[in-house]
């Protein structure tokens, strides 16, 4: 992934909040909508952004979607931009199995 895609990914407050919610869980865009207290199309626009940056991962149940955190894509982006700003640094990452 593009280092500034990922970044602009990031850099707004309400899909950290949403990345934050769908830790962990999977979650309907309603139930977004209620945890984070922002506007179905609003919410909608922001799991795009996630989506496309791969950030979250989907899985429709009948006619509705429920996004997840995507924890190894993060973790993984995590270190490749840390490869870019400190390329004479290991990093190390631990991910669950």
């Amino acid at each position: 992934m593009n280092t500034v895609e990922f970044a602009k990914a990031l850099a707004d407050e309400t899909r950290q909040r949403i990345m934050s919610i769908c830790c962990c869980r999977s979650l309907s865009v309603n139930e977004i909508v209620e945890q984070t207290g922002v506007t179905q199309p609003t919410v909608s626009h922001h799991l795009k952004v996630l989506r496309d940056a791969g950030l979250v991962n989907t899985e429709r149940r009948g006619k509705e979607i429920f996004y997840s955190l995507n924890q190894e894509k993060l973790a993984e982006t995590c270190c490749q931009v840390a490869g870019v700003f400190a390329p004479g640094v290991e990093v190390w990452i631990s991910l669950k199995e």
